[in-house]
């Protein structure tokens, strides 16, 4: 199983780009509209697991991963963006994050930190006015 995204599970739909662009914006449909429904893919379950985990706006409830790509003019170039942005989120996903294993501070590390500590002691001490007898 690989986490390469597989074209004929990614539905697109060309829809007309916003923006400035004069008449060739309102003419023609150059943005696309991607659809990709993790759970119905043939990616790895841990990978699904973690992409649905994710906290993206792109991502809807019920699990549809939803590009837009209309920052080129021509179809093809918007199509190639929206399934490299496609496979750059589930490339994101696709090595599970390292564990973190909680550490003790050193012997050595606390005695300096407690040395620290008394040395600006001393400091605001000596600013303190002498005790009057």
């Amino acid at each position: 199983m690989s986490t390469t995204v597989c074209i004929d599970e990614v539905q697109m739909s060309a829809i007309r780009a916003q923006g400035a662009g004069g008449q060739n914006v309102n003419k023609v449909s150059s943005a696309v509209h991607l659809r990709f429904d993790v759970p119905a893919s043939s990616l790895p379950g841990p990978v699904k697991e973690r992409l649905l985990a994710l906290n993206d706006q792109r991502l809807t409830a019920d699990g549809v991963v939803v590009i837009k790509a209309q920052q080129f003019r021509s179809q093809e170039m918007n199509r190639a963006d929206a399934l490299e942005r496609l496979q750059a989120l589930v490339d994101s996903v696709a090595t599970p994050p390292a564990v973190r294993r909680p550490t003790k501070p050193t012997q050595g590390s606390k005695r300096r930190r407690l040395q620290s500590k008394s040395v600006r002691s001393a400091t605001k001490a000596l600013r303190s006015k002498p005790q009057g007898d």
